[in-house]
């Protein structure tokens, strides 16, 4: 993965260009889970399927953290994933009841079959690669359509905990506004007055 420097400050003003990107991006998944008819064999073709029993159990967490550092590293005067917690924001989006199981598991057993790339490429843990090569199994991962629609949801994720509200885990203290120079509109989300809790 080729890292720009990020510019201190991006205008905000492609929030519709977004929104198609995001419609897009669920429309693709969709027709590949059910294209893998439940098997995320096929949603990364180049993963064993003999050993996807030994990272079926694996937390996914640890792991989509540090994918989501490769996909949005922090630079001197930009945040990154994890000054936004775009990893606190991630585990909102898949305990959220609305959202459909199939979705879930698309985010969550994808990390397993990215540590099985990893220990067939390097026979080690993702998490003990190296810069570089933890960019390689990325690459690899990302050579597959299904493996790319995975990264792109999480890509999807990050950008979303930067714009977010604080109030439902990302954008930690702003600094995802404060990065953009973006003023939020009032009146904000108060917690008792958040998404999920509107429709429970």
């Amino acid at each position: 993965m080729n890292r720009k420097p990020r510019p201190q400050h991006r205008p905000c003003q492609q929030l519709d260009q977004l929104s198609d990107w995001r419609q897009r991006l669920f429309t693709r998944r969709q027709l590949l889970i059910a294209a893998a008819a439940g098997s995320l064999a096929a949603v990364f073709p180049q993963a064993s399927v003999a050993t996807a029993g030994s990272t079926k159990k694996l937390d996914p967490w640890p792991l989509i953290d540090a994918v989501q550092q490769q996909l949005f590293p922090n630079e001197d005067h930009a945040p990154g994933a994890r000054e936004i917690n775009a990893l606190g924001y991630l585990k909102f989006v898949v305990s959220d009841t609305t959202l459909a199981p199939e979705d879930r598991e698309f985010i969550t057993r994808g990390a397993a079959w990215l540590e099985d790339m990893a220990q067939q490429m390097y026979k080690k843990s993702f998490l003990a690669l190296s810069n570089t090569d933890q960019e390689k199994v990325l690459q690899r991962i990302a050579a597959s359509e299904a493996g790319e629609n995975w990264l792109s949801t999480l890509l999807l994720y990050i950008v979303e905990a930067l714009l977010t509200d604080p109030v439902y885990g990302g954008n930690t203290q702003q600094r995802g506004w404060t990065w953009l120079q973006h003023v939020p509109g009032f009146p904000r989300p108060p917690l008792d007055k958040t998404f999920p809790r509107l429709l429970s």
